[in-house]
């Protein structure tokens, strides 16, 4: 696999991370194949191919960054950059539904029945 120039990258996300994992796993089989002792004119690649692989990691953090730079205090963000909520926050009831009163509350609010009368 040629050397990867870091220009080259942005702009292509799917790319990326496909061509990271071409690349994880080319480093891998060179290394193996050194330790095997077979594919002697091969063992300068392994450190162009172990180069290339914190190239395309950068570039992939810096686009992520800028990302999150362009969507810092808008109003809409997408859902990758929005905080992360709690089950309980996602099912909470909404404002009607939590101050619906059952049929017996509503009898024990007009009788005027206090509540500390009712616990002691």
């Amino acid at each position: 696999m040629p050397k990867i120039k870091a220009p080259d990258l942005p702009g292509k996300k799917e790319e990326q991370l496909k061509q990271l994992g071409d690349l994880k796993v080319e480093l891998s089989q060179l290394r193996i194949a050194k330790v095997t002792g077979c594919a002697a004119p091969k063992f300068p690649q392994i450190l162009v191919v172990h180069k290339s692989i914190p190239r395309a990691l950068i570039v992939i953090s810096q686009t992520q960054e800028n990302h999150r730079k362009f969507y810092h205090g808008k109003k809409y963000k997408p859902l990758d950059l929005q905080p992360e909520k709690m089950h309980a926050v996602h099912h909470r009831l909404n404002m009607l539904e939590e101050n619906l009163k059952t049929k017996k509350q509503q009898r024990k609010e007009q009788l005027g029945v206090p509540t500390a009368a009712i616990h002691s």
